[in-house]
């Protein structure tokens, strides 16, 4: 339906909800559990604008910077208001967790609130106004898995999370803990019983965990022969499959590289993945949907929707897009492709064109609403160009 002048209903106790957070500069991800139980995953923030005219409109507006719009989504929609549970980083590129090399001075606005001397970027500006329970990252807790970090754009990134969490330990008490492989019991609710719902953590430092339990290493043996400089940080990422009932979501930060393996020579690691993924509802799709998603992963995930986390014209490159759809299938049959901004596509005749809301052009937060015990869910998309949280379409789906 459209409703231009109807707002995003609040959370309701058992609800299953997925906010995509747009800025236009980084990528942000907010969870509600069904008995209210919180995830951020990632505040990015970097220096997106300075990509000319390849970037995407900062919004709401530039007057903000994106950690602190992020930060005033997530009290309008938590239950909790600003206690948020966990928080956690991806991987350490700024889009996902800012970077000291992109930030603002301290500034007395409506109120000073200084982190004790963390870079005002991404999720330290976030930290400033939210409250987090417990934080994870994927170098926890050596920073050296699987090796080192040497690239100084990565390292400079990994120590800013540190100091975000040093600084939350000390101010709110919050929990560092490793991002632990295969564990279904570490994002757990917290504030009651959710019956049906469980997340289970599927790849981390470029290993992936198999349905069996086993865990495949894509590096193991192939260390020695790269210099460290070389691994991509992508390939590092965190990811998670969340459960509710018969509705599943999928998310895998920016997972992506290729690495060549004895005997099978160059391979797309999201072919590896592609193995241990489920059938879902609903997936963000890897890097932006950037020469990513490929034909055996899309074919594994097959949902309903792709959610593509956008904050530049080139995300949602067209060799993306196009694997992401069934061959062969009928319209009825396609997956919605919804990207938080896609204003690129405005122009042009492409076969997917018809699988992209209106919306999305303009720039959009993405809210996926999973009510217990239900046959069907909802995916809103909310006007990003101001803070009032309208409808601008909203999509209901059977939970297959």
């Amino acid at each position: 339906m459209n409703g231009s002048k109807i707002k995003l209903r609040k959370w309701r106790d058992g609800d299953f909800q997925v906010h995509f957070i747009h800025t236009g500069v980084g990528e942000s991800v907010f969870l509600v559990f069904p008995d209210s139980t919180s995830m951020l995953i990632d505040a990015g923030d970097h220096a997106a604008i300075m990509r000319i005219g390849k970037s995407v409109p900062i919004l709401p507006s530039p007057d903000r910077m994106a950690g602190e719009w992020v930060a005033r989504y997530i009290r309008r929609v938590n239950p909790r208001v600003s206690d948020v549970d966990y928080a956690v980083v991806s991987h350490f590129h700024a889009d996902h967790a800012g970077t000291p090399t992109w930030q603002i001075p301290p500034y007395y606005g409506e109120k000073p609130l200084p982190l004790g001397g963390c870079a005002r970027s991404g999720i330290g500006i976030a930290a400033e106004r939210l409250h987090f329970g417990h934080a994870t990252d994927r170098g926890m807790p050596s920073y050296a898995d699987p090796l080192p970090i040497v690239d100084e754009e990565t390292r400079t990134v990994a120590e800013h999370v540190r100091s975000v969490w040093a600084a939350l330990a000390r101010r709110d008490g919050t929990r560092s803990e490793p991002f632990r492989l295969g564990a279904t019991d570490q994002f757990v609710p917290l504030h009651g019983k959710a019956a049906d719902f469980s997340v289970r953590n599927i790849c981390a430092n470029g290993r992936i965990a198999m349905p069996d339990g086993a865990i495949r290493d894509i590096y193991a043996g192939l260390i020695a022969e790269r210099a460290p400089k070389i691994l991509n940080e992508n390939a590092m990422s965190l990811g998670m499959v969340f459960t509710y009932g018969k509705f599943r979501f999928v998310t895998c930060g920016d997972f992506s590289d290729t690495v060549t393996l004895p005997g099978a020579g160059e391979v797309f690691i999201e072919d590896i993945l592609a193995e241990a993924v489920p059938k879902c509802n609903v997936a963000k799709a890897n890097h932006h949907a950037h020469h990513a998603m490929g034909a055996k992963l899309a074919a594994a995930l097959r949902p309903q929707a792709y959610v593509v986390c956008g904050w530049d014209q080139l995300h949602g490159t067209d060799d993306s897009v196009e694997s992401m759809l069934v061959p062969g299938a009928p319209d009825t049959a396609q997956p919605l492709i919804i990207p938080t901004v896609f204003p690129m596509r405005r122009e042009g005749e492409k076969a997917w064109r018809k699988f992209v809301p209106p919306p999305c052009m303009d720039g959009c937060h993405v809210v996926v609403t999973v009510p217990a015990r239900a046959d069907s869910y909802t995916i809103s998309l909310i006007d990003a160009r101001d803070e009032e949280m309208t409808i601008a379409q909203e999509i209901e789906l059977p939970i297959e």
